[in-house]
């Protein structure tokens, strides 16, 4: 099998006192990325995303640095841009905001006076809002939950096409903000059939859209275990992921590879044939194991690719 070798994201790892030092171990080791999550207060607990990134930004000079996925409905569009704007240009360019509407704990979104109801129609809105101010001397917008007249935002994001947006998600929703709003997808928790078909539908969007001349990178994210031990790696992925999303290992399980980094390369090896450009792996262990782990999977994955 020869395919071509999709970008390596890594979750920011390490404790936030050696937050520095485990950035350039990540840049230093060849993987392409780092992806953060994003929450305010998701059954208690909470981490910026764009915050988290900064020090990051500062300390690398070649690693991009991905949000997967912002939950921008929980804030107003406006002060997101220039925190993103501000953070593109201290990375020279090196943001991507992947932007989600993750709604498990409902409690998150009461408690940032959002009704989860609107997400959606909020993100949308939001997402058009950044394009706009980013990329426009000045901006008006009259939609149901933004109204901007007049707004002029400096500084500008390093490049002048704006901060490189993906949306996130496995709905047909999703698929129609990455047509209409955004520059990528990130995909979770869907099949390599959903997968093809997630880039047939964006293209549709996109034309519907006037932009059928944009093209689409699409890429996934995974949760996984790995240990030479089969059953050992499932336990500590189905550990993981009970603990955070508070639902049954079924759900996800045909989603979720675990095992060997060569069992795990084998079971993404069709979403990289199907198109698949980048990869983020979401590596259920210790955060001082995170990088490892991933590295092995990365190079079991340079076998296939070869």
């Amino acid at each position: 099998m020869s395919l071509k070798m999709p970008k390596i994201f890594v979750p920011a790892g390490g404790s936030d006192d050696r937050v520095i030092e485990w950035a350039r171990e990540a840049e230093a080791s060849g993987v392409d990325g780092v992806f953060v999550g994003d929450h305010v207060t998701f059954y208690g607990s909470g981490s910026d995303a764009l915050i988290k990134l900064a020090p990051i930004a500062a300390a690398t000079t070649r690693l991009e640095l991905q949000t997967c996925v912002y939950l921008l409905a929980l804030r107003h569009p406006t002060p997101v841009a220039l925190q993103a704007a501000q953070l593109d240009q201290l990375s020279r360019g090196r943001l991507i905001m992947g932007i989600g509407i993750g709604g498990e704990d409902k409690n998150e979104w009461w408690a940032c006076g959002v009704d989860p109801k609107t997400r959606a129609r909020r993100t949308d809105e939001s997402m058009q809002i950044l394009r706009s101010l980013w990329t426009q001397e000045e901006t008006t917008f009259a939609g149901k939950y933004f109204q901007l007249d007049k707004v002029r935002m400096r500084p500008k994001p390093f490049r002048a096409t704006g901060v490189t947006m993906q949306a996130g998600g496995r709905s047909d929703a999703a698929f129609r903000r990455a047509g209409r709003y955004a520059d990528g997808w990130t995909g979770i928790w869907v099949s390599v059939r959903r997968f093809n078909e997630a880039g047939e539908k964006i293209a549709e969007f996109a034309a519907e859209a006037g932009r059928g001349d944009v093209v689409f990178p699409r890429g996934m994210q995974f949760w996984m275990g790995v240990d030479a031990d089969r059953e050992a790696a499932k336990k500590k992925v189905v550990g993981s992921m009970e603990a955070f999303y508070r639902v049954p290992f079924a759900s996800f399980e045909k989603y979720t590879p675990y095992g060997t980094p060569a069992e795990i390369a084998e079971f993404l090896a069709p979403y990289i044939e199907a198109g698949c450009e980048h990869l983020n792996f979401v590596v259920a262990d210790s955060p001082e194991a995170v990088l490892e782990k991933s590295l092995a999977v990365r190079d079991a994955l340079l076998k296939i690719c070869a």
